[in-house]
């Protein structure tokens, strides 16, 4: 069932690649109630802070409603016959001048399957270039790598239900408690039910996630090569290996085996204590399940491909792969990423899990799409293409449900290569974001709880998004505007569709293409038969489908030692340590570490619109060792600068004895629009790893220095603004308004006046103080119930004060009462 008779609709969550199962009902003032689908698979009912909240986001405030055409500094709202039609013509004019690699799509797990196919379809396909890229390179590219170097395809061999079944789970630069909270949820009940399960933690810095670990290994940033090189040595020494998988089932373990032992002194490299490597050594060795989870600790990095085949290799050792309660893992960033990869939109793969350069995948995919013009060779990756851009040579950019100018790195150089790019096209729910600001064209299209189509989570399991709720505006869904340009540039016979239904039937039949019998691993054979209505009432699949699942299925690759290589036997990577490409300097010497916090989800443009998730963190941080503050003379909640070597960023200091001495923590998710000066994408260097091309976010040299502000200030509205005159800000959602936390270099009486500019210019302006010098407090009434702004200057807000002053802004005032101490009533236009 979709909906019951009580109205609740099952969908699935926006965030991360838990892919938890969502029921939302909408109430008849329109908002949605939120609850956990206990039926799904995925979380069972359970809910993280962000998934709870998801009601609260699909407010209106700010939404892009209309097509709008920008030229000149201003801005032209136009229909959509106009806009698809600019977009097509555009493109082809583009393509016919300078060839079709002169043309790029940068896309995002943020959309759903069928989107995603949509629009790598069309660029490869019938514009005929490869390059389409994601951002999903930012978050899972080194994992494909490692897979595909090792399994012969992508293919992650485990289910969740692992994790609950292991006897050792390592966490290796992943926060499992923030990233993928749900389950973390499941892994702690799995400990407290069994006594003999052991959790490992492998992160530079202590996170929530120690809270139910056994071991903590605190290595060196970047040498996890080195830590899992010495676990395939210590197994051979230890007669611990897996010899008979070995013999049977795999290729290259001399090879690998003798790179691995030729690594230098790995407590050396790892910082670690040999007591600790032997005591994880140990627990690797002695467990026959074992879970390794992965994240962005390791595929984030220069070498991040290399530390993924690391760790394979030691689960080929042993065997520890295609059983329950083993296998290595990697969890995905976004509800869809592994969707993309599903639907080859990555410049280096085909739809399917077929390859670019296979020429029999490329006759199956021409000859199904009836592309005679299909790429056939890889296209540009993220960074790539945005150097591309900036150099010219890429001259029209359609950019989908992502925000570039945030969230990769160098983010200067971004800016610059959308503003000298000739034709940008940015399609997105969010009128207001960075990437917004640059294009030509900026186009509606539908967010959560709007859209229809399917996502795929971390263990493979597909699921359907429903549309809950209207489209306001003009929004319409990302595959139909995408189809729209395709047909206006003569491709209308492909791109008919009528519905998502249809294209994800189409999608199910060319996995099966010459995949009968199971010759590559994705297949949906046993959907590529469903009509609408069963489309419809999908329920959650776990690939590969070769008959449609009516109950939970869980399946695990490669249980039967079969690989997809060409002898069908998986492989070992040799690889050894390499230090990341940047270090520490005289200039430059503190080492920098990027992630995520708890409640807020990427550059926040919805997770920002929820008053409940603004609570937990609601200003850009930076977390600091103690020694390290002294050393530079940071004070607690104080503002400080970082600066690296390609740009700075402002954050508070939050002094923590998790964090290394010498090392740095800041999140990802504020930007320009939700703070001033406080993007950490502006110091990330744009290294990459040379074969998965994923960016470096780990690793940044950075120098850090106090700011020497002088005054605070909180200024609280019902709407947004834009405060251009002060030096730092941040914005954060409140019940029914926003607060603005501020510091600056000017004296309290000062910082009051240049705030004083805010005001609305109608209303009753009353002043007061307590009768400190240091500050002034200063509202604004429209009527006599309720404060439209409030605005409060100090030398320094004692603890809890802003949260009291956020309350009463919240609060309505009854009749005329006024608030204490005040000094001054008046009407008055400011």
């Amino acid at each position: 069932m979709t909906q019951g008779n009580d109205g609740w609709v099952k969908t699935t969550c926006a965030y991360c690649g838990v892919g938890c199962g969502v029921e939302a009902r909408p109430t008849l003032s329109g908002e949605l109630e939120i609850r956990g689908d206990q039926s799904h698979p995925s979380n069972y009912g359970k809910l993280c802070t962000k998934g709870i909240a998801l009601g609260e986001t699909v407010i209106q405030d700010g939404r892009l409603l209309y097509p709008t055409l920008k030229a000149a500094g201003s801005e032209k709202k136009i229909d959509w016959t106009a806009a698809t039609s600019m977009v097509a013509t555009k493109f082809a004019e583009t393509i016919k001048e300078h060839g079709p690699d002169s043309v790029a799509f940068y896309v995002s797990g943020q959309l759903l399957t069928e989107d995603y196919y949509v629009a790598n379809k069309l660029i490869k396909g019938f514009m005929g270039t490869a390059n389409i890229d994601s951002n999903s390179r930012l978050c899972m590219a080194s994992s494909v790598v490692g897979h595909k170097r090792a399994f012969g395809t992508d293919t992650v061999p485990v289910c969740y239900e692992d994790l609950e079944q292991a006897e050792l789970v390592v966490l290796v630069g992943s926060n499992l408690a923030w990233c993928h909270p749900v389950l973390f949820q499941r892994l702690r009940i799995a400990k407290q039910n069994n006594d003999n399960l052991k959790v490992v933690v492998i992160d530079p810095r202590k996170t929530e996630s120690n809270e139910i670990a056994d071991l903590h290994l605190g290595i060196e940033s970047g040498s996890d090569v080195a830590l899992f090189n010495g676990l395939l040595s210590y197994l051979d020494d230890h007669d611990c290996l897996g010899e008979g998988f070995i013999e049977q089932h795999t290729n290259g373990f001399v090879e690998a085996l003798l790179l691995a032992k030729q690594e230098q002194s790995v407590a050396k490299t790892t910082g670690l204590q040999e007591e600790e490597l032997d005591a994880f050594y140990r627990l690797f060795a002695t467990n026959s399940k074992v879970v390794t989870v992965y994240s962005q600790g390791v595929n984030q990095s220069t070498s991040g491909a290399d530390k993924v085949n690391s760790i394979l290799n030691c689960h080929l050792a042993t065997g520890k792969i295609g059983k329950p309660g083993c296998g290595p893992f990697s969890v995905t960033g976004q509800p869809n990423a592994m969707g993309g990869r599903e639907v080859g939109a990555l410049a280096n793969m085909l739809c399917g899990h077929m390859e670019l350069d296979n020429p029999g995948d490329h006759h199956r995919v021409s000859e199904f799409w009836g592309a005679p013009d299909l790429a056939s060779k890889p296209g540009l990756k993220a960074v790539d293409m945005f150097d591309a851009m900036a150099d010219g040579k890429i001259k029209a950019v359609w950019i989908m449900a992502t925000n570039p100018a945030v969230s990769l790195p160098n983010s200067n150089k971004v800016k610059a290569a959308l503003e000298a790019c000739p034709f940008v096209v940015v399609s997105d729910c969010i009128a207001q974001t960075e990437t917004t600001a640059l294009a030509d064209l900026v186009l509606p299209v539908q967010g959560w709880s709007e859209k229809s189509g399917t996502v795929t989570n971390s263990e493979r399991r597909i699921s359907r998004q429903r549309r809950i709720l209207p489209s306001p505006g003009l929004a319409k869904p990302d595959w139909w505007v995408i189809s729209q340009v395709a047909q206006k540039m003569g491709f209308a016979e492909a791109f008919d569709y009528l519905h998502e239904g249809e294209i994800f039937r189409e999608y199910a039949q060319l996995t099966t293409l010459d995949n009968e019998n199971g010759e590559r691993d994705f297949s949906l054979i046993g959907l590529s038969r469903l009509d609408d209505q069963g489309y419809s009432v999908l329920k959650p699949q776990q690939w590969p489908v070769i008959e449609q699942q009516d109950k939970v299925v869980n399946k695990r690759f490669f249980a039967d030692g079969h690989f997809y290589t060409q002898d069908g036997r998986a492989c070992f990577i040799p690889v050894n340590h390499r230090a990341p490409q940047s270090a520490t300097n005289g200039d430059y010497p503190l080492l920098l570490n990027s992630g995520r916090v708890r409640d807020h989800w990427h550059t926040m443009t919805r997770t920002g619109l929820a008053a409940q998730l603004g609570e937990h963190m609601p200003e850009p941080y930076v977390l600091v060792h103690p020694e390290t503050a002294q050393r530079y003379k940071l004070q607690e909640k104080s503002i400080a600068k970082l600066s690296s070597a390609h740009g700075h960023c402002l954050a508070k200091v939050m002094l923590s004895t998790d964090q290394k001495v010498g090392e740095l923590f800041v999140p990802i998710h504020w930007n320009g629009l939700t703070a001033k000066n406080s993007k950490p994408c502006n110091l990330i260097a744009p290294y990459i790893d040379s074969v998965s091309g994923q960016p470096e976010f780990k690793h940044t040299p950075v120098k850090i220095e106090a700011c020497d502000y002088k005054s605070q200030a909180l200024f609280t509205t019902r709407t947004p603004i834009a405060l251009d005159d002060v030096e730092y800000w941040a914005r954060q959602k409140i019940q029914d308004g926003y607060a603005y936390h501020i510091q600056s270099t000017l004296e309290p009486r000062a910082l009051e006046q240049t705030l004083m500019s805010y005001i609305e210019s109608e209303g009753r302006l009353i002043q007061y103080d307590d009768g400190e010098q240091s500050f002034v407090t200063q509202f604004m009434l429209t009527n006599a119930l309720r404060l439209e702004q409030l605005v409060v200057v100090k030398s320094q807000f004692p603890l809890g004060e802003v949260e009291r002053y956020i309350t009463q802004f919240n609060q309505s005032l009854q009749d005329e009462e006024l608030p204490p101490f005040c000094i001054q009533d008046q009407e008055m236009v400011v």
